[in-house]
């Protein structure tokens, strides 16, 4: 006989993102037992931009460049499981590798953990 344990899921949610190319919809923090999630919402529009990425500031101010939001097509990772060498969350940026610049952000009140 086995048994089916789930995992407690908590989700908070951040302000949308502001910035010149990343400035509509907003991004939900959830945390699936251990794995920390971040999803973008329905009315996000990806930057049109040539490189853009996943990036996630920590309370201490590292910077993790993550994965590329656009896939093949018109398809975009519209969610990313954190690796766990992440401990918090400050910020989710979308980043272009390309130009490295900000395209824009969004900010939690206190890191997320």
């Amino acid at each position: 006989m086995t048994t089916e344990t789930r995992l407690p899921t908590l989700r908070l949610f951040l302000i949308s993102f502001s910035g010149p190319k990343a400035n509509k919809g907003t991004v939900t923090f959830s945390k699936e037992g251990p794995k920390m999630v971040l999803t973008l919402s329905d009315d996000f529009v990806v930057p049109d931009t040539p490189d853009p990425h996943w990036q996630v500031i920590d309370s201490k101010g590292n910077t993790y460049l993550l994965k590329r939001v656009m896939i093949k097509g018109d398809k975009y990772n519209k969610s990313i499981t954190l690796p766990a060498y992440i401990r918090d969350v400050a910020k989710v940026q979308m980043w272009c590798a390309f130009a490295e610049t900000n395209l824009g952000e969004a900010s939690f009140k206190k890191a997320m953990k």
